[in-house]
């Protein structure tokens, strides 16, 4: 059966100041209205479109002037309707007191156009200590239609049981009022996609009957803008990690004067020469610029504005990996000081001490066979034909966890903040990125990239991608368990 287009109403109501034109244009994703640190800066009521359907169902989002003065509001209201009530509000009013007349006319706007009203409360504060609460209640039985409020300004992403503490505490306050049908966190300045999700599934049991099939399209059409936002944002993620773990830098081969320089550094003589800090430095400073270009991807795609600022790396030589070929000539002449026994762990320097250990190994088998053998075998074995740097894998895991993180955080950042700007992450935000990477482990080193082949790179992406979304997935349902992500 075909359903007749429609047009579903939401509401959005507060006292003055609380947050709403913030709120409208983190849903929104565009910068409607204007916002100041003062009251009524909302002098009339705004329709934005959330979304339309192939099917012309359309969902509109009201932004009103906040209520100011409630108990003088409420007063006023109660004359609608007798001609003492009309001189006041319409001439009075309207001449005298612009910001009490446009308050007047946002509610008169909400009870003749809104299906479902979303009434914003600063959550900072305690319920009772809301003065402006009960006399807006009254105004909301006024308006008489269902109410699903929303806490904001509830500061940074905290642990869910802090918010949920909140929810209790106003759901136990507002009780008394049946209009009010759910209290959800959504906060203006660090809301979720995840959570426009739960508003959405709050939404439609408020709704009357004949409503309920055109919601259902708009819901599943918002859920579906959403979720390919989720999507592209995972891939790009993964494009930025392959490209991470195939950068590689080249290094010179260690000659006989190099390799007695760095033996001397190893046991506290002199010091090393610096083509490989400086291979690190390069190597460290690609990363940087990567992030910073997958960053600005990450926040075009979740519609906000700005860019990365530049990010600080810890460039620990931990961080770092050397496939690096053994000189046969500089381990000869380490052979020729050193027992045949000791000759692989002679590679092994003359190797910077970055090897895994596979000159280690070799040598201890075969030490008869010479200093310069063991280095050409510990090349063969490693598979080895020059000399490169590049991330090791305990830095691309560091850096799986850190992309995540990364994501979390440009997810969290509301429109209405302004442009984009990093701040400190949320501690239990770590905690839960590494239980959702923690099982993905043995995953995820055989996803890594083992070469520049093309073939081998797509294949390595496409694994990086499947699994970042398994652990984003994973870190946003601990996050707002109520939320259906499939």
């Amino acid at each position: 059966m075909t359903v007749q287009p429609a047009t579903i109403q939401l509401s959005l109501v507060s006292h003055t100041n609380t947050g709403k034109t913030t709120l409208a244009r983190s849903l929104i994703g565009r910068d409607v209205g204007e916002i100041r640190d003062e009251a009524h800066v909302t002098a009339l009521a705004e329709c934005h479109r959330l979304i339309e359907t192939a099917d012309g169902h359309v969902l509109n989002l009201w932004d009103t002037p906040g209520f100011g003065d409630s108990a003088r509001l409420i007063k006023r209201l109660r004359l609608q309707g007798n001609p003492v009530g009309w001189l006041l509000s319409e001439v009075w009013d309207r001449w005298r007191d612009r910001p009490f007349w446009s308050s007047q006319q946002a509610i008169r706007n909400v009870r003749e156009q809104a299906d479902v009203v979303l009434y914003l409360v600063n959550a900072s504060e305690k319920p009772g200590e809301a003065g402006y609460v009960a006399p807006e209640m009254e105004i909301l039985a006024w308006i008489g239609k269902p109410v699903l409020v929303l806490l904001n300004q509830l500061g940074e992403p905290r642990p869910g049981h802090q918010d949920a503490a909140d929810e209790a505490a106003w759901r136990k306050h507002l009780a008394p009022f049946p209009f009010i049908r759910q209290v959800l966190p959504l906060d203006a300045f660090a809301r979720c996609w995840v959570q426009e999700f739960i508003l959405f599934d709050a939404v439609a049991p408020c709704l009357p009957g004949e409503s309920q099939a055109a919601f259902a399209q708009l819901a599943a059409a918002w859920r579906q803008r959403r979720l390919d936002s989720f999507h592209a944002a995972m891939a790009s993620l993964a494009d930025f990690l392959t490209r991470a773990a195939t950068d590689s830098e080249a290094l010179p081969e260690a000659g006989v004067g190099r390799t007695l320089r760095r033996l001397g550094a190893a046991i506290g003589i002199g010091s090393a020469a610096s083509p490989q800090q400086q291979a690190m430095e390069s190597l460290a400073g690609r990363l940087e610029a990567e992030i910073r270009r997958s960053t600005d991807q990450l926040i075009e795609l979740h519609g906000l504005g700005g860019r990365a600022a530049q990010e600080v790396l810890d460039r620990l030589a931990g961080d770092f990996s050397a496939r690096e070929k053994i000189g046969e000539s500089s381990a000869a002449l380490v052979g020729g000081v050193m027992s045949g026994a000791l000759s692989g762990l002679a590679a092994d320097l003359a190797a910077g001490g970055l090897t895994l250990g596979a000159g280690a190994v070799i040598g201890a088998i075969a030490g008869a066979v010479g200093s310069a053998g063991a280095a050409h075998a510990a090349n063969r074995l490693r598979g080895i034909d020059d000399n490169r740097l590049h991330w090791s894998s305990e830095s691309l895991e560091r850096l799986f966890a850190a992309s995540l993180l990364r994501y979390l955080a440009v997810a969290h950042y509301g429109r209405g903040r302004g442009e984009w700007r990093q701040t400190a992450l949320p501690e239990h935000w770590r905690k839960i990125v590494e239980a959702s990477t923690l099982p993905l482990r043995d995953e995820l080193m055989k996803a890594w990239p083992d070469g520049k082949d093309g073939a081998t790179s797509t294949a390595s992406r496409q694994s990086l991608q499947a699994l970042l979304t398994r652990a984003a997935k994973d870190a946003l349902g601990q996050l707002y368990p109520q939320a259906e992500l499939s």
